[in-house]
């Protein structure tokens, strides 16, 4: 009887707990593919009971408003998140915690206005973005440190009017890039784009048409086949473009040099000529130096002759005040040899 009563436990406990981990009644579970497939049903929130194993997880096509905090602690090997067309306003920094094996994420098809830079923090596998048709005002820099596995990044149908340089340099395995259907601001501002653009699209990367939505002269316009004759007269009201075509370059540099002590192939592919844009550019960046070079040395050789030429006066007028003062005595002394004539002839 003991023995028997024995198993009969043991049996209890396994269906208790493969009954604490059934697929959720609201969704079709693959328990070989561990796939979890709860798209269009309708929900609300993030279902529970969820198994640990689960890699992928699809929950488009629902009313899901949010995501709290730690949202996916039951299934922290998944690999696939997907929650698209939902009606999601705000995520929590801290919804993805623990999800380190995470790979795909789609956010498409949303309300998000914001993202919390803290909230990919702990992820360093992700490899697929999707951001698109949301309201999103811009990403913060200091996301890219999260973000620098990325093969493919979608910010498509947004409301971004610039995009942060600093945080597309982290992006070195990008590519694929949507940025279509955003209002760009093509000024100052966007000119780090362009140029970033130009170095990515060099290097193979693949990116759709950025519009240009202001300022009016520029409506409609492809920013990459915008001259950067346009954007001279940035020079003139700050100091980005200038700075853009120096960081450019320097990034130019970095890439020709392989950036290490790497082994050269024997057969090297034959470099693409680089765009007539990138040479003006270039062009542009050595011909400020020059002027730059020449009013320095103007101001010089100016701060020179002014201090030579306040020297010489200051020479000039004493020696004047001197010969003045000289005159004036010897006027004096031939006054009184004057006066001393006609009284000793009286005498006389």
């Amino acid at each position: 009887m003991s023995r028997t009563g024995g198993l009969t436990l043991a049996c209890a406990i396994l269906c208790f707990l493969s009954l604490s981990h059934a697929c959720p009644k609201e969704c079709s579970c693959n328990s070989n593919s561990k796939v979890v497939d709860c798209r269009g049903r309708g929900l609300y929130d993030i279902p529970r009971k969820l198994h640990p194993d689960t890699q992928e997880l699809y929950l488009q096509d629902n009313r899901i408003r949010g995501l709290g905090s730690m949202a996916f602690r039951e299934i922290p090997f998944v690999r696939i998140l997907d929650l698209s067309n939902n009606s999601v306003t705000s995520v929590s920094p801290t919804a993805l915690l623990g999800l380190r094996s995470l790979q795909h994420l789609s956010l498409a098809y949303n309300s998000l206005r914001e993202l919390d830079k803290r909230l990919l923090g702990p992820i360093h596998s992700l490899s697929h973005l999707d951001l698109s048709h949301n309201s999103l005002w811009g990403l913060p820099g200091a996301m890219g440190d999260s973000l620098r596995n990325l093969s493919h990044l979608g910010l498509a149908h947004n409301r971004l009017t610039r995009l942060d340089r600093s945080l597309l340099e982290t992006l070195t395995h990008l590519d694929s890039l949507t940025l279509q259907g955003n209002p760009w601001r093509c000024d100052c501002q966007l000119i780090g784009l362009k140029l970033w653009l130009e170095t990515y699209l060099f290097k193979g990367g693949v990116v759709d048409e950025v519009l240009c939505s202001q300022p009016e002269e520029m409506r409609d316009r492809d920013l990459q086949k915008v001259p950067y004759q346009l954007f001279h007269a940035c020079m003139t009201t700050s100091y980005h473009y200038l700075f853009a075509n120096i960081h450019h370059l320097e990034s130019e540099r970095r890439l020709r040099g392989g950036g290490g002590g790497g082994s050269v192939p024997e057969c090297e592919t034959k470099q693409k000529q680089r765009p007539v844009n990138l040479r003006h550019a270039i062009a542009t960046v050595i011909i400020t130096g020059v002027v730059c070079g020449i009013v320095c040395l103007m101001m010089l050789v100016a701060a020179v002759y002014g201090c030579a030429y306040a020297a010489i006066m200051a020479k000039y007028q004493r020696e004047l005040k001197k010969n003045e003062e000289l005159a004036a005595a010897q006027g004096a002394d031939h006054a009184t040899a004057d006066e001393k004539e006609p009284l000793e002839n009286a005498i006389a």
